[in-house]
């Protein structure tokens, strides 16, 4: 037969990816290493490559392809692969990542030998502890390839004793240092996507017999509908995962029934969580004052539009305009509250259920379905590679099978500072990962734990523990060094090699040119790696096709795949630590670097998130993702698995995300600007898990992967819209509904007519690569809670996720790259419907809204230990301008098809309102800054909103008061705040409201009119270590947002004064005009406070430029005002005025 060798660009659809195999000379030409590529280039194109296949004899065995497959694997690990748009995607051999000494036997470049052949500088195989298999018992160090041409056309005689392999298997090589041979996968002579398909039915047929009992049945009864996703041809546990009646050994000739073991039988079935309702004694007095408040503000406002004041009509008209807008607002808020609800898992039965030897699973391997971990970051001068390498190692050491944990690091501006940084992080992983799992520490965020102001031996009982910790803390300073360090070692390296290739030049340009003048030199200023060359990404200096908007697409797999089996590490004597009895092995970690390129719209966040979940599915495809921010870190490293308590329960098939509240770090005590913002995480959040879930608020989330993709969830009720299809639905015939099985509509798409998923469509809506196409049943169904309880649907049957992850090869890497360039979204519906949500600067609402919106229900998860902390702006400007954005981007909402008001009849009413406010709240900013100037406008004129200040006015007030603070109170009690940070949310209210909301209403609508793009700017996170831990609190950066607050301040100050003057030197004092003024200007410098505070910063120093215009600013305004509007009796007033 015959075969051409082809590169990636030559490949057809539907067939892997390319790789070719290369090493980069400092010239910045690729040396081809593969020996196809070789031959290919050698032949040229217009001939054929013959391949003469020998028959297998006792000299001539072919290498075990478990063997082949885990050496192979070696080489992806020690390869940084880059490709995209018109380029071949290489795996550039690394001999070295960073400049320190690796040693894990998972990490990039870790220590290996090189082969003894001369002229090849290949890696000798390895174990998995990074030993060397030597095939030969003489010693002699080969590689794989240099293996296989021993083997294959060396007649198998080894190349150093030249003497005849033993064996050729080398299984029999491959041990570990302990004596065990080598875990290697039972399933590789599969193809590669039957190696990732879990367990669904066997090939015999004792596998097709349908339970009586409800334990491991089907929900349809046999296995027939999920044919078109997938079989294997393996079995696993007892047999085929069944029981069989009266110790049979279900192989019997006549189909009979199986039945269950007899301690499975009296075992009660135990739900993984409990939902935990409110106290009747709290929630029915809060609704009721709610329905009190509610008729109350109806009246009020029915008697203030009936009353006016004709004193001061315009007055007036503006106070009711207002009035009705925050009586809308706050009930708008308030509705969605109704129904708070508190969760609770059990963390036991999780493990009972996952990770204890049952018949189905013997060894007791974990169940549990594997997380893809993702943790984005853009530019290492704003976000520090420290904050994003202690978020990496919290990672890595969270208590989750480490077999079923993939984390992914977004590097979206593809800087060689974080590409080290994480390798650093991988380096040191080594020692702080056994480190926790040996003494249990919590939190396992290297700088937090060591920052701690609490005893660290409290609860501590073995005997090493203090040596440990010292080893370790002396190994994280130097890792720190290390890390700080990088900048400043890249340069220098960058320049040493830079200055190298110059002096080439210069001397190649002197042989050539001899005698003549020589024109000067110009050298690309190159980022060069640890390894001696060029960064594929963005360098220090920007050059064509390596700038932040313009680069080839890079990933580089940090940490290999983990084995399946424990790997216990070593004692003392040999490494930091005794590991002897701690499993040593690390998850999966990989560096992404997506294409980008000019011309091409990158979706900022957004567009980093989905090349994460497409170039995911293809690596490692677990069927649920974490977001994480980079400098939002593990907290609790249980964490991960109470959130999988409730998407492994019943109903949990249901459950698009499940999110977690944000707790900071790093804020000043009295949380000045409502850093914390608790009134938002435990009572708004609370109160939408009652409905239909919670939004999603960016990170801290734990994703369904199939929801993002933006399948229907199972078991979904469909509507077709009558006349009130905005609240309700009319349901279709049952007929039709029920035509279709439940388990069929697991991978359904409402966009669809046809009741059958549109398996055609598929390229048209996630791209043309086939890995990941074919991945996405894989991941439905391994998404699925345990089909354990009668009432369990659409379940899996257990023991189906204990078979090994399958080796990473170069084509699976190469099609990756693949899916991370810029052009594969093209005629896609990423963004759009599949993935995160482009055209907003809040893609995350927006995304939690059209999982919502398809009848996805979300939980709010709460832990009694937090499950992630991170960092929060604690200085004014940054805070402003964090509203700002989040503000500007529920406008773009409200103005978008994601309107609350377009809503499907999937999502519930209240849940539709919630969103709706979510919209609407910037737009508040108009009547709040109006109703903040109606105090100094009274008492400038003398005027008041009411005629009056009459009994029925002051009732109103003050009923509308008591219920406001009466409903605080109870809020309070349910959702567990205190009293403090209740009221600076209010302060805070009232301080955004008049500066950022104002401004993002602006920017909304300038964007919706003009079509003027909005770009925002990142918050810069906090890594120093100086002597005070709030100074960024104190420092002050004038912007515009400022003005409208101290305008606001500054005019009702000045508006105080002359009321004042006017009453006390009038002919006839008005005092009840002055008395309701002053008291609603007091209110609103009340709430003003902790801004006015934040201007003086820590000496009261503020900017000179900050009291000038604010003071003109109001000095205008009163003038005007005065001019235009004098008070009565002006003249009198002014010709009896005497200082006394």
């Amino acid at each position: 037969m015959t075969s051409r060798s082809f590169k990636a660009s030559d490949s057809q659809q539907g067939k892997p990816s390319g790789v070719t195999f290369a090493r980069r000379t400092s010239s910045g030409r690729y040396v081809n290493l593969s020996r196809e590529s070789l031959d290919s280039e050698i032949s040229g194109i217009e001939f054929a490559n013959y391949t003469v296949h020998i028959p297998p004899t006792p000299d001539n065995q072919p290498m075990d392809p478990s063997i082949s497959q885990r050496v192979e694997e070696q080489y992806v690990s020690n390869s940084l692969f880059t490709g995209g748009y018109n380029s071949v995607t290489r795996a550039h051999l690394m001999d070295k990542v960073i400049e320190s000494e690796t040693n894990h036997p998972q990490m990039a470049g870790a220590k290996g030998s090189s082969c003894a052949i001369p002229g090849c500088d290949g890696k000798v195989m390895s174990d998995e502890r990074g030993e060397d298999i030597l095939p030969c018992e003489c010693d002699f160090k080969i590689c794989r390839d240099c293996y296989v041409d021993a083997v294959k056309t060396g007649d198998g005689i080894c190349p150093g004793c030249k003497e005849s392999y033993k064996s050729t298997d080398l299984a029999e090589n491959a041990v570990d240092p302990s004596g065990r041979p080598l875990t290697l996968p039972s399933n590789v002579s599969m193809s590669k996507m039957e190696r990732r398909l879990s367990l669904m039915r066997s090939g015999n047929k004792s596998a097709i017999i349908r339970s009586h009992s409800g334990l491991m049945r089907s929900q349809t009864g046999d296995f027939d509908h999920n044919k078109w996703l997938f079989e294997t041809k393996g079995t696993y546990g007892y047999g085929n995962a069944i029981w069989p009646k009266d110790g049979g050994n279900g192989n019997d000739k006549e189909d009979h029934v199986v039945g269950e073991p007899s301690e499975l039988l009296n075992k009660p079935w135990r739900p993984l969580t409990r939902k935990l309702k409110i106290p009747a004694g709290v929630i029915s007095p809060y609704r009721l004052l709610i329905l009190i408040r509610v008729v109350v503000l109806g009246l009020f406002l029915q008697w203030r539009i009936t009353n006016p004041n004709n004193d001061a009509i315009w007055l007036w008209y503006m106070s009711i305009i207002c009035e009705v807008w925050f009586a809308i607002s706050w009930l708008l808020d308030q509705l969605p509250k109704l129904c708070p609800v508190n969760r609770a898992t059990d963390l036991n039965v999780l493990k009972e259920k996952f990770e204890t030897p049952t018949p189905t699973n013997p060894t007791g391997k974990s169940d549990l379905p594997g997380i893809d971990i993702f943790v984005s970051t853009a530019d290492p001068e704003k976000e520090p590679p420290l904050v994003t390498a202690n978020t990496i190692l919290s990672i890595l050491a969270a208590n989750y099978p480490v077999e079923k944990l993939s984390c992914y690091i977004s590097d979206d501006g593809g800087a060689l500072l974080t590409f080290e940084a994480m390798a650093e992080a991988a380096s040191f992983a080594n020692i702080w990962v056994p480190f926790c799992r040996k003494h249990n520490i919590e939190p396992r965020n290297p700088e937090t734990y060591f920052s701690l102001k609490k005893d660290p031996y409290k609860n501590k009982v073995r005997q090493d523990f203090v040596r440990d910790r010292r080893r370790v803390k002396r190994e994280y300073d130097e890792f720190k060094v290390r890390i700080n360090s990088l900048p400043d070692s890249i340069r220098r390296r960058s320049d040493a090699y830079n200055a190298r290739e110059e002096i080439k030049a210069m001397k190649l340009q002197r042989e050539a040119a001899g005698d003549d003048l020589l024109e000067p030199i110009k050298i690309t200023k190159a980022t060069w790696m640890a390894d001696g060359t060029h960064w594929p990404g963005t360098w220090m200096i920007s050059a064509p096709e390596h700038s932040r908007g313009d680069h080839a697409g890079i990933i580089q797999v940090m940490l290999k795949p983990p084995s399946d089996e424990p790997l216990h590490g070593t004692s003392s004597d040999d490494g930091l630590i005794d590991s002897t009895e701690v499993d040593i092995r690390l998850p999966l970690l990989v560096y992404v670097s997506r294409e980008k390129r000019p011309g091409y719209d990158h979706n900022k966040k957004a567009g980093a998130m989905n090349a994460l979940v497409r170039a995911s599915a293809i690596m490692s495809n677990g069927p649920f993702i974490l977001n994480l921010d980079c400098d939002h870190y593990i907290y609790n490293s249980e964490a991960i698995r109470e959130g999988m308590c409730f998407m492994m329960d019943r109903g949990g098939d249901r459950i698009c995300y499940v999110q977690f509240p944000q707790r900071f770090e790093g804020i000043d005590p009295s949380d000045r600007y409502a850093n914390h913002n608790t009134v938002f995480f435990d009572v708004n959040m609370r109160a939408l898990d009652g409905l239909q879930g919670p939004m999603y608020v960016g990170t801290g989330c734990l994703f369904r992967r199939t929801a993002l993709y933006g399948f229907d969830p199972p078991r979904n009720k469909e509507y077709h819209p009558g006349c009130c299809s905005c609240c309700f639905g009319r349901r279709k015939n049952n007929a039709t509904v029920s035509s279709v099985s439940d388990d069929n509509r697991a991978l359904r798409m409402g966009d669809f007519d046809d009741e059958e998923m549109n398996l055609a469509s598929f390229p048209k809506r996630f791209g043309n690569s086939s890995f990941l196409i074919d991945s996405i049943p894989v991941a439905e169904f391994q998404g699925r809670p345990l089909a354990d309880h009668p009432a369990v649907k659409n379940g899996r049957p257990p023991g189906a996720l204990t078979i090994p992850r399958e080796l990473l090869d170069a084509s699976t890497v190469a099609e990756a790259i693949s899916v991370i360039s810029c052009w594969y979204e093209d005629k896609t519906e990423w963004g759009n419907r599949v993935g995160w949500i482009y055209g907003s600067v809040t893609e995350d609402v927006v995304t939690g809204y059209r999982m919502h919106n398809r009848g996805w229900r979300s939980i709010y998860c709460v832990t009694k230990r937090d499950a992630f902390r991170g960092t929060a702006p604690i200085n004014l400007t940054d805070r402003l301008h964090q509203v700002l954005r989040w503000a500007t981007g529920s406008v773009e909402i409200f103005f978008s098809r994601n309107n609350a008001f377009l809503a499907s009849p999937k999502m519930k009413i209240l849940q539709r309102i919630a969103y709706l406010n979510c919209g609407i709240y910037p737009f508040t900013s108009i009547f709040l800054i109006v109703y903040c100037f109606l105090p100094a406008l009274s008492l400038f004129s003398g005027q008041f909103i009411v005629q009056s200040l009459n009994v029925t006015f002051l009732t109103y007030l003050l009923v509308i008061t008591l219920t406001l603070c009466a409903l605080a109170v109870l809020e309070i009690k349910w959702s567990g705040i205190a009293l403090e940070e209740w009221w600076r949310n209010e302060q805070f209210w009232l301080i955004g409201g008049t500066s950022a909301h104002l401004a993002a209403v602006l920017q909304g609508l300038l964007k919706v009119i003009a079509g003027i793009e909005i770009s925002f700017t990142l918050t810069s996170k906090s890594a120093t270590d100086d002597d005070d831990e709030f100074a960024d609190l104190y420092i002050i950066k004038w912007s515009s947002l400022m003005i409208p607050p101290i305008v606001i301040m500054m005019t009702n100050l000045i508006a105080i004064a002359v009321g004042v003057s006017r009453t006390i030197y009038s002919t006839i004092p008005q005092w009840s005009r002055l008395l309701g003024g002053v008291f609603f200007s007091f209110w609103v410098l009340a709430h003003l406070y902790p801004f006015a505070k934040g201007l003086m910063g820590r000496r009261g120093r503020t900017p000179t430029i900050v009291f000038v215009w604010s003071g003109l600013i109001a000095i205008t305004i009163s003038l005007l005002w005065v001019a235009i509007n004098p008070p009565a009796g002006a003249s009198e007033i002014g010709g009896s005025f005497q200082f006394p």
